[in-house]
């Protein structure tokens, strides 16, 4: 281990007024660099198989995002027939022929760490993967490198553009690559905001002028934040924005499938012309390629590093010139860190998919997706729910009996209306009001809607001779064929008979 000293940092043998003017110039606001700019990166256009699985992965993930929000599924004369929308108006949650209330949070609690333990187990597996070809970073990214390169040229004509004086050709072509980027990104937040209504009646409001401010808005801040992340900012978001590139650190180890530069075979490097021997040296020829086609500006060949998200362009870039210098491919490719010292010690390479935190993250998943699979296939389509009054906490009145008041919440979550039955038990009871109904002799017949909550203020009145505690448990039961739902409070009194 050693130690880097700045130049600034070494003591000075020179006298105090050197000293002086050597400060006063290195704490000069001219003098004073506090980040390094950030230096361009023009990825070069690869082709070969990783190339077109993102490719694949990019039509895909970009169909799925802009298309889901107009598919129909017909829950009903009663529900909304979008197969998959957030309806915060009415409190629900539709995925095809899911519907969550908000009273089931715990489902979307058990999708987030399904999604969550999913991600390390594909970390384990294969590093960053998602990272790689599926995060939505990555394919907009790739999306708009693609527009830059189809307007501006490839990664020559492009770093050539860069470099030379403002002309029309140049202003033109920078001003079209912009305009696409931003059409891009109006569809993106157009494209969000259907998932939060229904499709079809959002985009002729949003054309007709009709749509709220809050749509308008939400639109041109996704747009913003599209244009600026995947145009402007591209590999920055990933390398200091996200913090997944410091949590997968924790997540993989040496067995753990990475892009990797087999230097087992790679080293000694060097340049190589045609007809000399390989004898004494490795395949890798230094032609940079790999570097050129990353388009987040590392060398793989320096080892595994944060800003390494695996997509696997250097291996098509390299692949490309072990073709043309008649070596066997494979020289970077998805590997093992542990594969490659297993080679430099004359071992054979294996891969360990089965290991102690691979099991765990799989068990977990198992776990989860089990508890969820099972609550969903024994969900109730009734829910009540009990709110007893706390200000008061009792009333008591001129003959001595107590009476408490409670809100309860009936849901029917089946599409078509129900008629309900709602009985009490617990305590020996002398009234029962339903507010709009009047005085009730339970149990109780209800009509709830379909799809719908029902709210009433019930008031329960007991005698004194009645009451044998300060506060007795109370049972409220909502029943229609075979389903039945009861729900526990109390009925205070502040004393007993």
């Amino acid at each position: 281990m050693h130690t880097v000293i700045s130049r600034d940092a070494r003591p000075s043998m020179a006298g105090p007024d050197v000293e002086r003017s050597d400060a006063e110039a290195s704490n000069s606001a001219a003098n004073r660099k506090f980040y390094k700019s950030r230096v361009p990166i023009h990825p070069k256009l690869v082709h070969g198989t990783y190339r077109k699985i993102k490719w694949a992965v990019m039509a895909v993930t970009l169909a799925i995002y802009y298309l889901v929000p107009w598919t129909r599924w017909d829950r009903g004369p009663s529900a909304p027939n979008q197969a998959v929308l957030v309806d915060l108006a009415h409190e629900r949650f539709y995925f095809f022929f899911i519907e969550i209330w908000p009273q089931e949070v715990y489902y979307i609690t058990g999708l987030l760490i399904l999604a969550a333990v999913g991600l390390f187990l594909v970390t384990a597996l294969f590093g960053r993967l998602w990272c790689g070809y599926a995060c939505p970073q990555t394919v907009w990214t790739d999306l708009f490198i693609y527009v830059e390169n189809f307007i501006e040229g490839d990664r020559g004509a492009r770093i050539r553009l860069a470099a030379e004086a403002w002309t029309a050709r140049k202003a033109a072509k920078r001003v079209a690559k912009h305009v696409i980027w931003l059409l891009i990104a109006v569809v993106t937040g157009g494209a969000w905001i259907f998932y939060f209504a229904d499709a079809p009646a959002l985009a002729r409001d949003l054309i007709s002028g009709n749509a709220s401010m809050a749509a308008y808005g939400a639109i041109a801040l996704l747009t913003l934040t599209t244009y600026s992340l995947g145009g402007l900012m591209r590999e920055q978001v990933c390398t200091y924005m996200c913090p997944w590139p410091r949590i997968q650190g924790a997540m993989t180890d040496e067995e753990a499938l990475a892009v990797t530069y087999r230097l087992d075979r790679g080293e000694p490097r060097g340049p190589h012309r045609k007809g000399q021997s390989w004898e004494g040296r490795g395949a890798c020829i230094d032609c940079r390629q790999c570097i050129a086609a990353c388009p987040m500006g590392i060398d793989i060949r320096d080892g595994l590093q944060l800003e390494c998200i695996n997509c696997g362009l250097c291996i098509d870039a390299c692949d490309d010139v072990m073709d043309k210098v008649g070596l066997a491919r494979g020289l970077i490719a998805y590997d093992t860190g542990a594969n490659v010292q297993r080679r430099l010690t004359g071992q054979r390479a294996r891969f360990r998919f089965a290991r102690p935190r691979t099991v765990l993250y799989a068990a977990v998943m198992l776990v989860v997706s089990g508890a969820m699979g099972l609550g969903l296939g024994t969900r109730h389509t009734i829910e009540l729910d009990v709110l007893r009054d706390r200000n008061p906490d009792f009333v008591t009145l001129a003959d001595g009996a107590v009476r408490n008041a409670y809100t309860l919440k009936l849901m029917n979550r089946a599409d078509e209306t129900r008629v309900f039955s709602l009985s009490l038990s617990g305590v020996r009871t002398r009234a029962v009001t339903v507010i709009g109904l009047g005085p009730v002799a339970p149990p109780v017949r209800l009509t709830v809607a379909a799809d719908k909550v029902r709210s009433l203020r019930v008031l329960v009145t007991v005698a004194r001779g009645g009451l044998t505690a300060p506060s007795q448990p109370i049972a409220f039961a909502l029943s229609t064929g075979a389903e039945r739902r009861e729900t526990a409070s109390v009925f205070v009194s502040g004393g007993g008979s």
